[in-house]
């Protein structure tokens, strides 16, 4: 632009032109001025960005971590080993009272990738999955029931798995009608680098369920958490079909 001089104020790039005569002088104060209140808006602009951004971060809800009093231990008290046990039936739903959980369960097996598969995030963050290469609950064994702590939208359907204390209880419906009553012993959280895979999916000698979701701390580059929440428990009761528990 042969008749324009190009600054910039306040990181915007304003133009300002006037003839360019010997006789001609730049309107200097009208223009100022408005170079003066573009770049304040300019500041304002961005300050006011700023503060929304961390009004947004600080009003992100987090979801609950393990307590050390909650670590518990990971299989029912000794002498109690061979408690109860119940036949072979596929689990329907799951439900937690303490954390208010309801869930229908999903029958997940093994991904492309050799990993457990997990409920997709766009469609599924609300429901849970049973491993169903695991023990159904309340078989002699490890039964496996995991779900997605948080999704895109939000909150998913083990939000607050971590906030479990041993003594709450885990009630997983099965498709003969029976309802199997498991007590948490334990929460705990593992580093996913150092994650106890024969802990988590051993085979003791009695009844046991983990619930598994995602905890600690998010990274941002990879996108995933770095830590596992693992509840244990093991089977205490079973209620028969049509009723309701007390």
């Amino acid at each position: 632009m042969a008749d324009a001089e190009w600054r910039r104020i306040a990181g915007f790039r304003v133009v300002m032109s006037w003839p360019q005569s010997a006789h001609a002088c730049p309107p200097s104060t009208p223009v100022n001025l408005r170079a003066r209140i573009a770049g304040l808006l300019g500041v304002l602009l961005i300050m006011a960005g700023a503060v929304a951004v961390g009004v947004a971060v600080a009003a992100q809800v987090h979801a609950p971590q393990p307590s050390l009093a909650a670590a518990g231990a990971t299989g029912p008290s000794q002498g109690k080993a061979h408690g109860p046990s119940l036949r072979r039936s596929l689990p329907v739903s799951v439900d937690i009272p303490a954390i208010g959980v309801h869930s229908k369960l999903l029958h997940l097996g093994i991904s492309s990738g050799g990993t457990i598969q997990v409920p997709s995030l766009n469609t599924r963050a609300n429901e849970a999955a049973w491993y169903r290469y695991s023990a159904t609950p309340g078989q002699i064994g490890i039964s496996v029931i995991e779900g997605h702590v948080d999704s895109y939208q939000g909150p998913a359907v083990f939000f607050r798995l971590g906030a479990l204390h041993p003594g709450d209880t885990v009630e997983v419906t099965l498709a003969d009608g029976i309802t199997a009553v498991f007590r948490v012993t334990g929460v705990r959280q593992y580093a996913k680098s150092n994650f106890p895979a024969k802990v988590i999916y051993g085979t003791p000698g009695y009844a046991a369920l983990r619930l598994i979701t995602c905890g600690g701390v998010f990274d941002y580059s990879t996108r995933n958490y770095l830590s596992s929440i693992v509840v244990f428990a093991s089977l205490i009761s079973s209620r028969p079909p049509g009723r309701a528990g007390g």
